[in-house]
């Protein structure tokens, strides 16, 4: 596996002017030669599909949702960060670029994350001019607040309903152009292989989720878009259907996976409430701004909380890190919680949970006020606990969130496979060891508005047009073959024990042995333990019905199926690095103080992994070297 990030040459600053300037463009009259296949229709699908449309191109968007605006986009409520210092208090790329790196452990490109600060102001531009409701001061301008990890206030938002303010956005762009006739939507399909043509991506074969039919598409590059993977420890804040089955058989197919291990846990989720749940609900991280976290000094104190008095509270997070308080980054403050709980001051039924609490801010600022910023989401969470958070403070946990890691792809977004582009949470490229609060919809909207565009044409440019062959033909009628072979045989094995099942069991393992904190022993014991369960899958899947019909349990059992390989792989690269690194931390690398411990002499780089066979991976390094800012000890103290 050859690794090229092919980085621009010369200052940081100017790296990415000179990208764009160096790419080659085709002529408008020319662009519809070319076809583009983009999966997945969440922020970074739909932005790249109508940009791609819009230049001209021919593009066929895949989802396997009924509509686009079903993607899992709209659950990002806080906002979205750029760095336009509207506040005036010291905002800039530079310190957006820094704040990021940094959040991150220093385990990113430089050069990406600064591109990705650069981008910021442009896309806040690009969404009030599609119609996007931005919260806005008294005097008209748009309004601004503070995310974890940073002490400006550069996240601009639309209530508690950014993503979904933002995805309206780029869905009535979608349709515009689906509406002109420049782009073919496929809803409803849903991508089960990678198609290559001479090592290079030509196309993608899906299954038709209405009738069962497999169908293979051909084209000229291919654009993976599919979101992120953290549904794969069950519980998590993630859609049910999130899942990682495109990038995994991408994977397969010869596609680097960089740094599957680092996965966040958010530290706003609301707590499990019992054995029945199947997901859990993010509450946006923008109500740290407000809300105090704390914590009884009591151990298994069974008190109400308005009845404990401020000297016996534990404001923990302000103890601890008293810069930076309850805006701490969510790695930081997701392991100061999950601390908290396991040494017996948990709060809650199963005593699993913290508060985050409203009572000095309402005091402060009055009910109307803090009813304006968050409103919605005060109704959300009383509709799904039945508490009134304006009265007592809310139940919240650490939870599965965002999957730092994916597909490893160049500085064009480009994977090792010729043509086969890996965009916004797909991709592993912008955040190193973790993500801050409000850089995730920034990422999908520069990813696909104003990156994609310029690497796509570049690369068409360069490659041309892939010629339609009998080869090319008889390589999709084999994948064709080869994914309803595999689906029979799901359905053949005719077990007792559902996909649901399966997925509880895998979830429990990665949540124990290789969630917010790790340990050498636990991991070698989570690989042997998925193993066994990977074998009893095989063995034990029960999936009524079949494959000619709608089927929701054979698409579980397929995703699932992934996720036990892809489960492997994640202990696998928690147990090589012997590090403490944002997200990643091994109990065996910290401080005195309990803080994580980076060893940038052996781990300064991404693992990138390569697929040989099931339970089987060779790692590869890509090196990562700082010019810009030199990596430190990460303090929020």
């Amino acid at each position: 596996m050859r690794l090229q990030a092919k980085i621009p040459e010369g200052p940081l600053e100017q790296k990415w002017t000179r990208y764009k300037a160096a790419a080659k463009l085709i002529n408008p009259a020319n662009r519809a030669k070319y076809k583009i296949i983009v999966v997945g229709t969440g922020l970074a699908g739909s932005s790249c599909a109508a940009s791609m449309a819009e230049l001209g191109f021919q593009v066929e968007v895949f989802s396997f949702h009924d509509s686009p605006r079903r993607a899992h986009s709209v659950a990002a409520q806080g906002g979205v960060n750029a760095a336009k210092d509207y506040k005036n208090d010291g905002d800039s790329v530079w310190r957006m670029f820094h704040d990021t790196l940094k959040g991150g452990d220093f385990r990113a490109r430089e050069a990406n994350v600064y591109r990705l600060a650069e981008c910021s102001a442009s896309l806040i531009d690009q969404a009030v001019a599609q119609g996007v409701p931005f919260a806005r001061e008294y005097g008209g301008y748009l309004s601004n607040r503070s995310f974890g990890g940073v002490q400006v206030s550069r996240t601009f938002y639309a209530r508690g309903q950014t993503g979904q303010q933002l995805l309206q956005g780029a869905y009535q762009s979608l349709m515009r152009q689906s509406g002109l006739g420049k782009l073919k939507l496929h809803t409803r399909h849903e991508m089960l292989d990678l198609l290559l043509h001479k090592g290079r991506a030509s196309g993608i074969v899906c299954r038709n989720l209405d009738n069962g039919s497999i169908e293979s598409f051909e084209a000229d590059a291919v654009v993976l878009a599919t979101g992120g993977y953290g549904k794969i420890y069950y519980l998590s804040t993630l859609a049910m259907n999130c899942n990682a089955t495109a990038i995994w058989r991408a994977h397969k197919k010869g596609a680097g996976f960089a740094a599957p291990s680092w996965t966040q846990f958010h530290p706003t989720s609301l707590p499990q409430m019992g054995s029945h749940q199947s997901k859990l609900t993010l509450m946006s991280e923008s109500l740290r701004n407000d809300g105090r976290i704390w914590v009884p000094k009591a151990k298994n104190d069974q008190r109400l909380p308005g009845t404990i008095p401020e000297e016996e509270r534990d404001y923990y997070l302000e103890r601890r890190y008293p810069s930076y308080g309850n805006l701490a980054p969510r790695d930081i403050a997701s392991r100061a919680a999950l601390d908290r709980i396991e040494k017996g001051y948990g709060v809650g039924p199963m005593q699993n949970a913290v508060y985050l609490d409203f009572k000095d801010a309402l005091e402060k600022h009055g009910r109307e006020t803090i009813r304006q910023r968050y409103g919605n989401l005060f109704g959300m969470y009383q509709k799904i606990t039945g508490i009134n958070a304006y009265e007592q403070p809310m139940l919240i946990a650490p939870a599965a969130h965002f999957s730092m890691g994916g597909l490893w792809v160049d500085y064009g977004l480009m994977s090792n496979l010729e043509g086969l582009f890996v965009l916004g949470e797909a991709n592993f490229s912008d955040h190193g060891a973790n993500r801050l609060g409000a850089n995730s919809l920034l990422q999908a909207c520069v990813d696909g508005y104003f990156i994609a565009p310029h690497s796509l044409m570049d690369f068409l440019a360069r490659s041309g047009a892939i010629e339609i062959t009998a080869e090319r033909q008889s390589n999709a009628q084999a994948s064709k073959a080869q994914i309803e072979d595999q689906l029979q045989s799901l359905l053949s094995i005719k077990g007792k024990t559902s996909a649901e099942e399966f997925h509880q069991a895998l979830g429990k393992i990665l949540y124990e042995k290789c969630g917010l904190r790790r340990e050498r022993e636990n991991l070698e014991h989570a690989l042997k333990e998925i193993e066994a369960l990977r074998e009893r899958f095989y063995q034990d899947l029960m999936i009524p019905g079949t494959a000619k019909e709608i089927n929701f349990e054979l698409e579980k059992a397929g995703r699932l199926a992934d996720y036990i390989d892809l489960g492997a792989l994640i202990v696998q690269d928690a147990l090589q690095r012997e590090e403490s690194c944002g997200a990643h931390f091994r109990e065996e690398h910290q401080t005195e103080e309990g803080e994580a411990r980076r060893n940038d002499a052996d781990f300064q780089y991404v693992s990138v992994w390569e697929y040989l066979k099931p339970l089987t991976y060779q790692l590869h390094a890509e090196p990562l070297t700082f010019d810009a800012v030199q990596p430190s000890q990460r303090s929020y103290k």
